[in-house]
């Protein structure tokens, strides 16, 4: 293992933002073994990070599939959450936000592999994150580990791995039980498409994706006459095709396959509220999943946000503004005791 030390500070994706200038580096794992017994001789781990490492103030945020760690570098989420007074002020918080194995400018099957990669699954993911976080940054204790869409069922992951390692857990459109039902169809029709036709296959899975992630009313919002839903489509696809590759979104929808936090949500000890959208097709609210297994987690919450002119379907995830009144709540329940005493001592001034 070594930590590359090879800083680079880009610039803002956040037009405006005055939070620390964002840096990027490289984490190796040397020797990294897989849980399928696959292993590479080098793992390396991308990162972005914000702020400084003070004690317990680091904060982790996981991307969805298909994601990178500076997707959160947008003004809709950065320009939120991480400016001077707000929930997780970079001048106060040390925030980390790395991309997962297969993602980004982490190791990745289109680096030469191919389907030589070994077949990674969420476990491995977050071990490699533990190590980059403990081993690489010097982290250790997180003060809230979160994350969108596969982030969120990684902070599942997390919550039951490493129990004592975090102060607050708030997994984004989620949910702790195995994929079954019409979310593995959904998975099985996208990996299905590139295992059996890469070229073209690519195609298909980025339609299918699309319409399970999109929202039927900002879409009718969007595109309101077939012109203008034309128009949206072909962008939209031309998009989705440039930024993806056959071979690892094939992986990254495969590491999805074992995944099943329910037979453990007992070991979770941390407060952990969990946020999906009424308007969510991946994480449907007719099926009840969260108000049956949020009960068994110690001092979890479930939170259903309605559909309103806002939200965005399964993509509601990455809209802070819609619900940072919970992660706020979330914080303040979770104040570490001293914390606590300083703030009261402080306002009793």
């Amino acid at each position: 293992m070594r930590h590359l030390a090879l800083l680079l500070v880009f610039g803002f994706c956040a037009a405006g933002a005055d939070y620390p200038p964002p840096k990027e580096a490289d984490f190796v794992l040397r020797d990294f073994r897989f849980k399928d017994g696959g292993s590479l001789p080098e793992l390396k781990l991308h990162y972005t990070t914000l702020g400084s490492l003070r004690g317990d103030n680091a904060v982790l945020i996981m991307h969805g599939t298909g994601g990178t760690g500076k997707q959160f570098l947008s003004e809709q989420f950065a320009g939120v959450l991480f400016g001077p007074g707000q929930l997780l002020d970079a001048s106060r918080y040390y925030i980390v936000l790395p991309d997962g194995i297969g993602h980004g400018k982490s190791s990745k099957p289109s680096d030469g592999l191919g389907e030589r990669f070994p077949r990674y699954d969420y476990d491995d993911m977050v071990a490699a994150q533990y190590r980059l976080l403990t081993e690489g940054l010097g982290v250790k204790h997180l003060r809230l580990v979160t994350g969108t869409s596969m982030g969120g069922m990684q902070s599942w992951v997390w919550g039951e791995k490493y129990p004592d390692f975090m102060d607050a857990l708030m997994p984004l459109a989620s949910a702790p039980v195995e994929i079954a039902g019409r979310n593995r169809f959904f998975r099985r029709m996208i990996i299905d498409a590139l295992r059996n036709d890469p070229v073209n296959g690519l195609r298909m899975a980025i339609d299918i994706l699309v319409i399970m992630t999109s929202s039927p009313l900002q879409m009718q919002k969007q595109a309101p006459t077939r012109d203008q839903a034309d128009k949206l489509f072909d962008e939209t696809i031309r998009r989705r095709m440039e930024a993806n590759n056959a071979v690892d979104m094939l992986y990254q929808f495969d590491s999805s396959r074992d995944y099943n936090p329910e037979p453990d949500l007992g070991k979770i000890q941390a407060p952990l509220v969990a946020i999906n959208s009424a308007d969510d097709v991946v994480n449907p609210p007719e099926l009840g999943i969260l108000e049956r297994t949020i009960q068994r987690v110690k001092r979890g919450r479930f939170v259903l946000l309605p559909i309103t002119s806002e939200t965005r379907g399964h993509g509601t995830h990455s809209l802070p503004a819609i619900w940072k009144q919970y992660l706020a709540e979330l914080l303040e329940a979770s104040r570490p005791p001293e914390a606590g005493a300083h703030s009261a001592a402080s306002g009793a001034r």
